[in-house]
């Protein structure tokens, strides 16, 4: 994401991190010229919050995120303009198609949903056939981006399966500094470039359920998100 270059609180968050996954993600950002600019400042500048995990998807694994998601949040600075992504990658599984990848995905996030005992983000909404849904994890509203090397969209092909857990507070702190409109579009531009046509399903927030969005599938119509918030 986009950095003032303000000094953040945190200087060093990756305990658990795997060293080969973390350069294999490296030169998937950087060396190949990833269309996100945000992910390449994000990585480049070391904002980039990395956890291997072993199973994918798994109740275990997802008390292991949310222990490792709630140090996230408890150590981020809200009061600066520094950027940071958690990414949990799951390097020793094998390869998902799509529609295989989009199950595991929403079957870990459910799972990650079940052991959450925080309020949902009052800032978004719960319910995923919702244009202001939002998934929420610790009282945090986060936007998801699932990413693995059988992506039909170029720059989701990550090196493992992986989730990348952006704080939807990150692009409401882009609108206040004025600069959401101008990277969004330079992002869709490259991605044409990368790609030769932009990905269908992006949508800015508000305009549709963003949950559409979260595997990196092309999406059908009809389409209807497996999540439900628990009551």
């Amino acid at each position: 994401m986009i950095s003032s270059g303000v000094k953040p609180k945190v200087k060093k968050w990756k305990v658990n991190a795997d060293e080969a996954a973390e350069l294999a993600f490296e030169d998937f950002v950087l060396t190949k010229d990833h269309p996100c600019m945000m992910a390449q400042t994000v990585v480049g500048q070391n904002h980039l919050d990395l956890h291997t995990y072993d199973e994918f998807p798994s109740r275990r694994t997802a008390k292991e995120i949310y222990k490792d998601l709630q140090n996230y949040i408890e150590n981020y600075d809200f009061e600066s303009n520094e950027f940071y992504t958690f990414m949990a990658v799951f390097k020793d599984q094998d390869s998902f198609s799509e529609t295989q990848f989009e199950t595991a995905l929403w079957k870990q996030l459910e799972f990650l949903h079940d052991i959450d005992n925080e309020d949902w983000d009052p800032e978004v909404s719960d319910n995923p056939k919702d244009k202001n849904f939002s998934f929420s994890i610790a009282g945090k509203a986060f936007y998801i981006v699932g990413m693995h090397p059988n992506s039909s969209r170029k720059a989701r092909q990550s090196p493992y399966p992986a989730i990348a857990f952006n704080l939807h507070w990150q692009f409401e702190k882009l609108r206040e500094m004025g600069a959401f409109n101008t990277v969004r579009d330079k992002i869709r531009e490259r991605d044409i470039e990368l790609q030769g046509n932009i990905n269908p399903m992006l949508e800015d927030f508000g305009e549709n359920s963003e949950a559409r969005q979260y595997s990196g599938r092309k999406v059908e119509e009809e389409w209807k998100c497996p999540f439900h918030r628990k009551k």
